[in-house]
C-alpha cells in the first residue's frame, strides 16, 4: 500500500447530504477526502495519491465539484505571506446546515412546545419553555401534560399557571402519565361500584324478617 494512503472517517449526515447531488463515486471520494484533510490544499499528485485516483480522474472530479458549486478555491496568504489557492466546503456545508435546520424543523412541529404554540396561537417565551421543560423533568410525560392543557381548555382558564396547578394536583395523587390516571379512575370506579352494591344489600335486606 502507498504511505500516503489513509483512512477516510464519513459521517452519516455527509452521506445523507451527499446522496442529493449524484455524485460520482470518484467525486464523492474527491469531496471526502477534503472533508477528512486538515490543510485544504489542492495538490493534484498528493490527493491522487491519497485516494489512488489518476491524476486526471482527480483533476476532473475536482473541477466537476467545482462547477456543481459544492466547493470552490480561495486564494489565502500562508505564514510567509504567499498566496496559495485553498479549498473550501463552505457551500457544502451550508447546504448540509440547511438541510439539519429543516430535519429539526420537521421534527418540532411535533413537539410538544409546537402544540402549545398552536394552542395559544403565539410564540412560546423563554420561561413558558422553562415551565413546560420543568414539568417534563418531574417526570409528566407529555400526554399527560396535553391531557391536562386540554382540561385547562375545557375550564376557560388556557394558562400554565392553571395547567401547573392540575399538574400538582394530579402529582399528589401519583399520576405520571395518561395510563396511571386510567388505572386509578379504574380502581376507585371499582371500589365505589363495590361500596354502592353493599349499600345496596344493606338497605334491600328486609331485616324485620331477620330471625337472628
Amino acid at each position: 500500500m502507498n504511505k500516503d494512503n489513509k483512512k477516510f472517517i464519513v459521517e452519516t449526515l455527509f452521506l445523507k447530504e451527499v446522496l442529493k447531488y449524484n455524485l460520482t463515486l470518484k467525486e464523492f471520494i474527491i469531496l471526502m477526502y477534503f472533508d477528512n484533510d486538515y490543510d485544504l490544499i489542492f495538490d493534484v499528485k498528493k490527493v491522487s495519491n491519497a485516494t489512488c485516483l489518476t491524476e486526471k480522474d482527480t483533476l476532473e472530479s475536482f473541477n466537476s465539484l467545482i462547477n456543481k458549486r459544492l466547493i470552490k478555491l480561495n486564494s489565502v496568504k500562508d505564514d510567509n505571506g504567499k498566496l496559495i489557492d485553498k479549498v473550501s466546503l463552505e457551500n457544502f456545508y451550508n447546504n448540509l446546515r440547511e438541510t439539519i435546520n429543516l430535519e429539526n424543523e420537521e421534527k418540532n412541529e411535533n413537539s410538544i412546545f409546537a402544540k402549545f404554540q398552536e394552542i395559544f396561537g403565539k410564540s412560546l417565551s423563554g420561561m413558558d419553555f422553562e415551565i413546560i421543560n420543568a414539568w417534563l423533568s418531574k417526570g409528566f410525560s407529555e400526554d399527560l401534560i396535553l391531557t391536562a392543557l386540554n382540561e385547562a381548555i375545557k375550564n376557560n382558564a388556557p394558562s400554565l399557571r392553571y395547567i401547573d396547578k392540575i399538574l400538582f394536583e394530579w402529582g399528589k395523587k401519583g399520576y405520571k402519565s395518561v395510563d396511571d390516571m386510567k388505572k386509578y379512575n379504574r380502581v376507585n370506579e371499582i371500589s365505589y361500584n363495590e361500596e354502592k352494591k353493599f349499600e345496596t344489600q344493606i338497605f334491600d335486606y328486609n331485616w324485620l324478617d331477620d330471625d337472628d
